[in-house]
């Protein structure tokens, strides 16, 4: 084999590895059934790759996912309803972030009226 031919085999393990990684089964979880319940996790998949090198037959690659749980498909009785997951950390964070606005906001209301206010 040339080394050309060895750096092809290459590129197309990695670009396998990342369509394995990234597939629907990826996204979509194993059906869940349950006392004629079944129930379909859903999630948020990103990813992405890179693959490279030279002349010399030197390369590398990577790949990088990211996942966030985002609801389930639940099947009762032949309906299908829509249940979205709830995030309480980033329902806590936005409500820290908008006490930490209100809490700035104040306080500089506060030291502008000190200052227009005469003096006793």
């Amino acid at each position: 084999m040339t080394g050309d031919s060895v750096g092809a085999m290459q590129v197309l393990a990695g670009l396998d590895r990342v369509h394995q990684a990234i597939r629907p089964g990826s996204v979509f979880g194993e059906a869940i059934e349950r006392d004629g319940t079944t129930v379909v996790p859903v999630a948020r998949v990103v990813g992405g790759g890179g693959l490279g090198g030279d002349d010399a037959d030197n390369g590398g690659g990577g790949v990088g996912l990211s996942s966030r749980v985002t609801g389930a498909f639940v099947i009762k009785d032949g309906t299908v309803t829509w249940v979205p997951a709830v995030d309480v950390n980033r329902i806590v964070l936005g409500g820290q972030l908008v006490a930490l606005a209100a809490a700035v906001l104040l306080t500089r209301r506060l030291r502008h009226r000190a200052r227009r206010s005469p003096a006793h």
